[in-house]
């Protein structure tokens, strides 16, 4: 009997009462061994009589030689007289058949792996694709329980739980994993779908299962969720470095087990780049990391130099721009792999684990920056096209917020550049106040403000104190900063009144929003504090546009800020200035500073002006160690603005070092003024300034007396120069000519001119004041 007629015949009661040739052969029971037993006895589980004469599927028999065998069978019911049952006629066919019916080919003939199983998790049937994912052939596999075909026993514990529980509910079951087969070298994601099996009653006699190789589209929603991470997680800082150290950790351990980021120079120093090289190519480490501790793969350090000769996949990806991998046993990799030995830390050599790498330049804006490189040691699967498609958009995102970066350094180093040539390199020479100043420009993202201070002598002794913070970052910002200083310098060389200069420097800023140049001011303007301190009169005269009150700290130690009206910033226009009038004595504290230092986006500015106010009044041993503690009390550990702060302690010109004369409108009075401008530079111990003087004085007294208007007033002070002023209540300003040679008058100021080191007028309440200064130091 061929083993296509493999048949036996049941009773009523499950007594085998025939059995064929055919099912000798099947199970190695000849017939005599058979006849007359149990049907039970043949079958490896214990199941009702009608569940087996009545099942049409696959059930485990016990061969002759002990081994299980899944065979497919088939009952036929034998009626008897009464058209009840009287026996049943089991035909069966053996593992590995041919199928005959349009169901069995479709079930041995899926693209899915599906397999069927008893209720105690033994293999009852296997199509073919799940024998080629098993490694296995059908018969090796039937009757064996799933945890005993699976190497991982991890996997298997999991899935033969999850087969219990579809046994133990009857209900179906989804289920995602990832793990190898048997037959396959690398790492698969499957999905599988796990449903009972029941028979015509609906009891459950089984479960079955059909797993799809879910591997690609896995990795392509890895890939997915890599690349979402990636544009969170690279460019959060405008630091070059750090970029490449976030790009390192978005890679590692999920998509290399090291990874490097090397740069050229060019792009570390903010500058532009050079023409490609020709030879090797000099790359500095920048950023790299590792899947095991301490980084065992790097061959290079942090900081270092490396040499790409043109072979390597480095220079290629640099020469190609285009993502060059490199696998186990090309030349040009395994080369490159044992140049790297040469340099590794012993114990991890490449040799013994790198198996594939690739290599991406790194490329923004038409320019190659560097280069990211990517080392497969542990993980099994080498790289592919879809992993250098992924290389290369990373690489690319990566590569436009290092440009940024670049980018923003460069800018950044500019500003700052260009703000640091604007602020004053050294405080000019004055004796009315004692200074000290900190500039801190900001370190955010926005980049360098316009914030500026500037201490500008002044006629008679005073000084002007200025503090200045255009809104807006930038190159813009600096540039109008520098237009700004310009203009205070300007209007204060003038010797305009703090209002009067700050309504002049209020129309600039007005024509200044109109400028592209100046486009950062043109909707909110800027914002300055001027200040005049007069060490004769002990007053200081301030008004503000916008700005911050100054804090001013009086020798008693008592502390408060100058109750300044703010007025609005420049550029907005429309309200006026108004200066307020203090008077100081010698010793006082005034504290000038732009709002970064006590306003930011966490910050109380309440309580940080009440910090500000408590560290000026802590003793200190100079000027400058104070406004460090100023800046150290006051300040975050990262300010979001820039900072400027002056500091200036008030200084007073004594009785002896001034002289002042109330001069009657009399021109004969000019020869007494004279005399008594003489000896009180005799008194001084300046004799030898005295004819420069008495010439000084004839002038301008006697062009007061002639063309001004009265009260006439002559002041001598004694600082670093010497100075003479001539006041009178005229408000017409004198102007230097050039006199003809028939001209009897107009020689005086140029004389004036001519014999002092610099001269102007200003305008007072009470009308002009004439004044010059005179070297105390002889030029020779």
């Amino acid at each position: 009997m061929e083993e296509s007629s493999a048949a036996a015949i049941i009773d009523a009661r499950g007594i085998v009462t025939g059995w064929s040739d055919g099912a000798r052969q099947l199970t190695g029971h000849p017939a005599a061994e058979v006849v007359g037993r149990p049907v039970r006895d043949l079958l490896a589980e214990d199941v009702p009589l009608e569940t087996v004469s009545t099942r049409s599927g696959t059930v485990l028999v016990r061969h002759r030689d002990g081994h299980l065998l899944g065979v497919r069978v088939r009952a036929c019911a034998v009626a008897g007289g009464d058209g009840r049952p009287d026996g049943y006629v089991v035909t069966a066919a053996p593992p590995g058949r041919a199928e005959t019916s349009l169901a069995g080919r479709a079930f041995q003939q899926a693209s899915v792996a599906m397999s069927v199983f008893d209720t105690g998790q033994r293999y009852l049937r296997l199509n073919d694709t799940a024998c080629r994912v098993m490694g296995a052939p059908e018969e090796a596999l039937l009757g064996r329980h799933f945890p005993e075909t699976v190497e991982e026993a991890e996997h298997s514990r999991g899935f033969d739980r999850h087969l219990r529980r579809v046994a133990e509910t009857g209900w179906p079951l989804r289920h995602e994993s990832r793990t190898g087969a048997p037959a396959r070298n690398r790492q698969h994601a499957w999905v599988t779908e796990m449903w009972p099996v029941r028979d015509a009653d609906g009891s459950l006699v089984g479960t079955a299962l059909a797993a799809f190789d879910s591997t690609e589209h896995y990795r392509a929603r890895q890939r997915l969720a890599l690349l979402n991470e990636a544009a969170a997680a690279i460019g959060t800082t405008l630091d070059v470095v750090r970029t490449a150290e976030e790009l390192v950790g978005v890679v590692v351990p999920r998509f290399a087990d090291f990874a490097s980021v090397d740069l050229f120079d060019w792009v570390l120093g903010a500058e532009e780049a050079p023409a490609a090289p020709a030879e090797d190519v000099a790359l500095r480490r920048v950023a790299h990391g590792s899947a095991g501790e301490g980084t065992p793969e790097a061959a290079v350090h942090l900081g270092d130099v490396d040499l790409h000769p043109p072979f390597s996949p480095i220079a290629r990806a640099l020469r190609e721009s285009r993502a060059v991998v490199g696998q186990a046993g090309e030349p040009a990799f395994m080369r490159w792999v044992a140049e790297r030995d040469s340099r590794s830390p012993r114990g991890r050599p490449y040799r013994k684990g790198a198996h594939s790498m690739m290599a991406v330049p790194l490329r923004a804006r038409g320019a190659t920056l560097g280069v990211a490189v990517a080392v497969r040691v542990a993980q099994p699967d080498a790289y592919g096209d879809d992993d250098a498609v992924l290389a290369e958009e990373l690489a690319g995102r990566a590569a436009v917020c290092v440009d940024n970066a670049r980018r923003f350094a460069r800018e950044r180093g500019t500003a700052l550049a260009l703000q640091h040539s604007l602020l004053p390199r050294g405080m000019p020479g004055q004796a009315a106040v004692e200074v000290a100043h900190r500039y801190l420009p900001s370190g955010a993202a926005a980049g360098i403000g316009g914030d500026w201070f500037d201490v500008i002598p002044l006629s008679g002794s005073r000084v002007a104190l200025v503090v200045g913070d255009v809104v807006g970052h930038g190159i813009p910002s600096s540039a109008t900063m520098g237009r700004l200083v310009t203009a205070v310098r300007t209007l204060a060389d003038v010797d305009l009144p703090p209002d009067e200069l700050l309504t002049h420097l209020d129309d600039l800023v007005t024509h200044l929003a109109s400028d592209d140049l100046a486009e950062q001011v043109s909707e909110v303007g800027a914002t300055c504090v001027y200040a005049v301190y007069d060490p004769v009169a002990r007053r200081l005269d301030v008004a503000a546009a916008g700005h911050p009150a100054p804090a001013l700290v009086l020798p008693d130690g008592s502390v408060r800020l100058i109750p300044v009206n703010a007025g609005p910033p420049l550029g907005v226009g429309g309200l006026p200035f108004e200066a307020t009038e203090l008077h100081l004595p010698e010793g006082s504290l005034v504290a000038l500073y732009t709002d970064g230092l006590v306003e930011g986006r966490d910050r109380d500015v309440g309580h940080a002006t009440g910090e500000l106010c408590r560290t000026l009044t802590v003793p200190a041993d100079s000027l400058d160690a104070l406004c460090d503690s100023v800046l150290k009390a006051v300040l975050p550990e990262e300010p979001s603005d820039d900072v400027a702060l002056l500091l200036a302690r008030t200084r007073a010109l004594g009785a002896d070092q001034v002289a002042t004369w109330d001069i009657a409108s009399d021109p004969a009075q000019v020869a007494v003024v004279r005399q008594a401008a003489t000896d009180r530079l005799s008194a001084w111990g300046l004799d030898e300034s005295a004819f420069v003087t008495e010439l000084v004085v004839s002038e301008l007294v006697t062009n007061a007396i002639r063309y001004g208007a009265p009260p006439v007033q002559l002041r001598l002070i004694r600082d670093r120069t010497l100075i003479c002023e001539v006041s009178d209540g005229s408000s017409t300003s004198p102007h230097l000519r050039r006199a003809h040679q028939d001209d009897e008058g107009g020689r005086g100021l140029l004389l004036v001119a001519q014999l002092t080191r610099r001269w102007g007028s200003r305008q007072t309440s009470r009308g002009k004041t004439i004044w010059c200064e005179q070297s105390l130091t002889p030029p020779w």
